[in-house]
């Protein structure tokens, strides 16, 4: 089974803002998940292969998933973040599958 890959995390000051990417594979939905210390994994957003954008009432506003299916890669523009949004960042299907990555640490902090 594949593993998605994920890249693009580090420190940024609250505020900043970060862009993730994934290796998507071709599958249809793709969704961004992520888990806070000492919390479950929790979708953050997700899209679908027509692009239909899912996004959870937390990063409304702020984070912005994409995919460019030629490049079978799906990002997360993550703008305006906060200490809350300090989390390892997966991508996997929607609904996901067992096969998760190694993550992407964000870090927010000043």
């Amino acid at each position: 089974q594949v593993q998605f890959v994920e890249s693009g995390g580090g420190l940024v000051q609250p505020g900043g803002s970060l862009r993730l990417s994934c290796a998507a594979f071709g599958a249809p939905a793709m969704g961004w998940y992520r888990q806070a210390p000492g919390k479950q994994r929790e979708l953050v957003a997700a899209i679908t292969i027509a692009n239909k954008e899912i996004n959870v009432d937390s990063v409304k506003g702020r984070f912005t998933i994409s995919r460019d299916n030629a490049k079978n890669t799906v990002y997360l523009q993550m703008n305006n973040l906060k200490a809350e949004d300090t989390a390892v960042y997966y991508c996997n299907k929607l609904p996901p599958n067992n096969y998760w990555g190694q993550g992407t640490q964000v870090t927010v902090s000043s």
